[in-house]
């Protein structure tokens, strides 16, 4: 499993807004573009699909933007992975003539799959925000 490219600025364009959700501030396109470094159009595109899953919501308006839809801590990244790349399931059974090795290979790959599929439904966005800060607290601390 990877991380592409689209779900990676999501979770990056979610992390801003995150930080803004006690503030109720709504954040515009260009504002979490230029801070997250996400080209401008692609992430217009990505954050109407987060809308469309109920992840984020938008407000009109000269102090429009777009901010969470709901907590941060209640957001996972397999929640913004199947919002994004839609939910991967297994590959079904093609053909009829399945070899042993391939069924073991099959079963494998699964058990991979349900692991990752944990892993991902137990880290939040509060969780992401948390490493963050305590990452940046470490990049901040000077030695003598």
């Amino acid at each position: 499993m990877e991380l592409s490219c689209k779900t990676e600025y999501a979770l990056l364009a979610l992390l801003e807004l995150s930080s803004y959700y006690q503030r109720l501030e709504p954040l515009q396109i260009r504002q979490i573009a230029a801070k997250q470094n996400i080209p401008d159009r692609y992430l217009e595109q990505l954050l109407a699909t987060l809308r469309r899953g109920g992840l984020v919501r938008s407000q009109r308006g000269a102090k429009g933007g777009y901010l969470l839809a709901r907590e941060p801590w209640k957001i996972t990244i397999l929640d913004v992975m199947s919002c994004l790349e839609g939910s991967e399931e297994s590959a079904s059974e093609a053909t009829s003539t399945k070899t042993v090795e391939s069924a073991v290979v099959g079963e494998v790959w699964q058990e991979v799959h349900a692991r990752a599929k944990e892993v991902l439904q137990h880290y939040t966005l509060q969780d992401l925000c948390d490493k963050r800060d305590s990452q940046s607290q470490l990049d901040l601390m000077y030695y003598i």
